[in-house]
């Protein structure tokens, strides 16, 4: 950034209203019909896309777009009003009109220029703003082609403070956009990472066919290794084409570099193998670090391009995190809300998306207690994954969560204050900045929300995880977790009806909630699964959420999240009536049942509806949300079928769709790289990145809610509402919450090797829990092992993992140890030996500062699991 960028960015507040510029000599004027090129420019939609730096907030006021600036900044440009991607063409004639007031009255100046370094201005227009709006225009002709210029008001230098307001900004001129054609390449549609070989394969073939075509998978030598014929569907409805799907599952050989032929079309190549997930793993989590707030960023970790400083922690421009008032009128006290997760595109940080993406990551390593596929953690133990807390003794993704946690945890209302215990909902930058911008240079004034219930309860929620998931790592942050879980949620329940407001947009996305039953719910299960405790068992059982219906045909997330406390009742130990964990669990499994049935009904193989209404904002994690059910199915039942599908469900993500493009970048053959984020900025300014390697897309959305993509996509069929473009906030953002669905599945499908038959279990094991001793400061419990296979076991090991803070003390007829929350029981010499029918039986004591206890939901022999009676 040049030093008159970063000296234009660093601009205190003012208000301001524009409506016109005028630059340069006079032009003959563009043709009467001649194309808008600017996005909004009467403010009927509000604020967006206009940004502003060195200002107060921006603000539509009787139509028009009303600011106010601080006198005495040094240079007109320490404070503007601007808009980014305003195509212009060389040569081509331009009208460049608003209009414009300020009180008392001071210069204006709008300018057309290059949007990064080195700022090359191709048109400026001066203009007198006075308390009486006037209307400026002016023509010109530019000099170079740019599709991603940037209009600038420059509004500072005044001696005295000024409100400033625009009105009719237009840019007329340049030539009418060619018709959006995107670039779909082959019609046969693959999944362009590859496919396990145990698993299903399927493919989608745009033809104008209606009869069964053949088709040829070709290996990377060109030898033809399968055939068969298509089946046709017919017109696929959120596509609007014609269509027939290639199912070539059988074929099982290993092998990379593979196609498939249809029509006369060859697909992207891909592969066949059991490790095809094994990076996304790394790759989807490695995304949190290179989002983090409050810490350098180091390029060792994760590529020197990404390396930069650290962000938000007050120094200049920033003004820090460290001591963040809230918004006027909202508290009367500041906070240290350092650290963190940027949550998208943008600099803020929200609880509401911060709760889920936490819950994701923590439950990604809790699956690794209780599903047989998770090899007990090893692939996400300490040291496996790009943080710089690797090799520290905790499980790297648990120092992941952390970094998200410890925020949360700031974000909480202090004693002594109103609202002691809740929430702030939220906490970003006091405008809207443009595009790019690293966090070390954002110059806005920063603000906390006002607290909510929504909030609160996901802190809640998510703090009760960790008290549980950090016990065997550290003690003391677990205890602080706990403490805040309960705390909030007896805070929640005192203000269970404190909303987020939606009209409280202005620098930070709204994410405004005003249905918390779910939040309740969730908040319940999860203090209940760590505590035991019968009040958030009452609380939880009388939740209408208990028993209805959690699983939405359109998936789960940020705003219902009754699907979490669901999904976790279902899978970790507890002691829910027997009958009660059984309803449970077999409302998981009916909910994979009818996303199995829609995946089978979609000729593009995603467990979503095909109408209009499931092609939404930030719906590619939704569907990834309704994989995680058929995965979690998978991991209750150890059916298949339910695996099969969330391995298919991915299909749709990685090339199986409309567009053939895969929505995580550096994952496929064409995948998508210019999602829309002011860190990862490449497409406006080459010196900056393309987002990580697996980073997921939000992905089409039939409401077109940014300028970019109404006007570009206008009556797209909904597969098509995408592009991959880092103007499209509302199709291509980046997002914490998107992310961790992301890394929940990546870790599930790299966990499934070849994803063969599932081995059949050929262990028992009855597990008894004696009870506590006196004082509640331990127990005993004893496990009883019975070979029910046809072979002899000749040496045996046993592993299974407590909930909490349990820890083994001494045991008998075992060599017993323990790392973090796994126990691992090797026989004796004399008890090596366990013929079919026949049993060995050990036993321990295990020391436990309190908390829920109830028996592991996973016990393993040899690495198999076992049935449980």
């Amino acid at each position: 950034m040049t030093p008159s960028r970063r000296r234009l960015l660093l601009a205190a507040a003012t208000t301001l209203a524009l409506t016109g510029a005028g630059a340069g000599a006079a032009h003959a004027d563009p043709p009467p019909d001649a194309p808008e090129q600017i996005d909004n420019g009467d403010f009927s939609a509000g604020v967006s896309p206009w940004f502003s730096f060195g200002t107060g907030a921006l603000a539509v006021t009787d139509g028009q777009l009303c600011t106010t600036v601080a006198g005495g900044l040094a240079n007109p440009w320490d404070a503007g009003i601007g808009q980014d991607g305003v195509p212009l063409i060389a040569g081509a004639e331009y009208t460049l009109g608003f209009a414009v007031s300020a009180t008392p009255g001071t210069a204006v100046k709008a300018v057309l220029q290059l949007g990064s370094a080195p700022y090359t201005t191709y048109a400026a227009v001066d203009a007198t703003a006075t308390g009486t709006i006037q209307r400026v225009e002016q023509t010109f002709t530019v000099p170079e082609d740019n599709p991603n210029a940037q209009l600038i008001f420059q509004v500072g230098g005044a001696a005295q403070a000024q409100t400033i307001c625009l009105d009719d900004v237009s840019l007329r001129g340049g030539e009418p956009p060619e018709p959006y054609e995107p670039d779909t390449g082959p019609r046969v549609r693959v999944n362009q990472v590859g496919y396990l070989p145990g698993g299903p394969k399927n493919a989608t073939v745009v033809t104008d066919a209606t009869e069964a075509l053949p088709w040829q998978l070709r290996s990377a030598a060109g030898t033809v290794v399968a055939s068969g014929t298509t089946t046709a569907r017919g017109v696929d409805a959120a596509s609007g084409q014609n269509v027939q799907t290639v199912d070539f599952s059988s074929y099982r050989t290993p092998g990379t570099g593979l196609t498939l032929t249809v029509d006369g079309e060859t697909s992207h190549p891909f592969d066949i193998s059991g490790a095809v997930y094994d990076q996304l793993r790394s790759d989807s989590l490695q995304f949190f670090y290179a989002q983090r707030s409050g810490i350098a960023i180091d390029g060792d970790l994760i590529g020197d391009e990404y390396a930069r400083p650290a962000g938000h922690l007050g120094v200049a421009p920033n003004q820090g995190d460290t001591n963040v008032p809230c918004q006027p009128g909202v508290c009367d006290y500041s906070l240290d809300v350092r650290g963190g997760w940027y949550d998208a595109g943008d600099h803020g940080k929200y609880v509401v998306n911060g709760g889920i993406a936490t819950y994701q990551l923590l439950n990604t390593f809790e699956r690794t207690r209780t599903a047989a596929t998770a090899n007990g953690g090893a692939e996400l133990a300490d040291g496996t994954l790009r943080v710089p807390e690797r090799d520290n003794g905790v499980p790297d993704i648990l120092d992941e969560a952390r970094w998200e946690l410890e925020f949360l945890l700031r974000m909480q209302v202090p004693a002594g204050k109103p609202l002691a215990g809740m929430v702030h909902h939220k906490i970003h930058d006091q405008n809207w900045t443009g595009l790019p911008l690293a966090p070390q240079d954002d110059p806005q004034p920063r603000e906390l929300h006002p607290p909510s219930t929504a909030a609160t309860l996901n802190l809640a929620a998510t703090a009760a995880q960790c008290a549980r998931l950090f016990a065997p790592y550290d003690a003391a942050f677990a205890t602080r977790c706990g403490t805040a879980a309960k705390t909030a949620y007896a805070a929640a329940k005192a203000h269970p009806a404190v909303y987020a407001s939606p009209t409280d947009g202005t620098g930070g996305g709204a994410y405004d909630d005003t249905g918390v039953t779910d939040e309740f719910y969730w908040a319940a299960a999860e203090l209940y699964l760590t505590t035991g405790a019968q009040n958030y068992l009452a609380d939880l059982t009388a939740s209408p959420h208990h028993t209805g219906n959690v699983f939405d045909p359109r998936g789960f997330g940020w705003q219902s999240v009754a699907a979490l406390g669901r999904l976790d009742l279902a899978t970790v130990p507890n002691a829910l009536p027997a009958a009660d964990l059984a309803r449970v669990r077999a409302s998981v499994t009916a909910a994979a049942d009818a996303y199995l049935a829609e995946l089978r009904r979609q000729a593009y193989g995603l467990p979503m509806p095909g109408d209009a209404n499931s092609y939404f904002w930030g719906g590619n994690s939704n569907v990834i949300n309704n994989a995680v059910v058929l995965a979690t199915a998978f991991d209750l039942t150890r059916n298949p079928a339910y695996r099969d599908g969330a391995v298919q469900a991915m299909d749709y993500i990685f090339g199986r769709n409309a567009l053939n493009i895969s929505y995580v970048t550096g994952w496929g053959e064409h995948a998508a790289q210019n999602q829309h984020s002011r860190i990862f900025g490449h497409q406006l300014d080459p010196n900056l990145p393309r987002p990580p390697a697996g980073s997921l897309a939000g992905g089409p959305n039939a409401a077109l809610q940014d300028p970019f993509v109404a006007q570009l996509l206008a009556g797209c069929k909904p597969m098509f509402c995408y592009v991959d473009d880092i103007n499209s906030y509302s199709t291509n953002e980046v997002a914490i919450n998107w992310n961790s669905a992301l890394a929940w599945i990546s870790s599930f499908l790299a966990d499934q090797g070849d994803a063969g038959a599932v081995p059949a279990t050929t262990c028992a094991v009855k597990y008894s829990n004696y009870g506590a001793w006196q004082g509640g400061t331990g127990f005993t419990a004893q496990l009883t092992i019975r070979n029910t296979g046809a072979t002899t076991v000749n040496g045996w090991s046993v592993r299974f993992a407590f909930t909490g803070d349990q820890r083994v003390r001494e045991a008998w007829l075992a060599k017993v140890t323990q790392a973090g929350s796994t126990v691992t029981a090797r026989n004796e010499s004399h008890n090596a030996r366990i013929t079919p029918g026949g049993t060995v039986t050990f036993g321990f004591n295990a020391t436990t500062t309190g908390g829920a206890n109830p028996n592991p939901g996973l016990i393993t022999v040899n690495g198999g699991a076992c049935a449980l009676s």
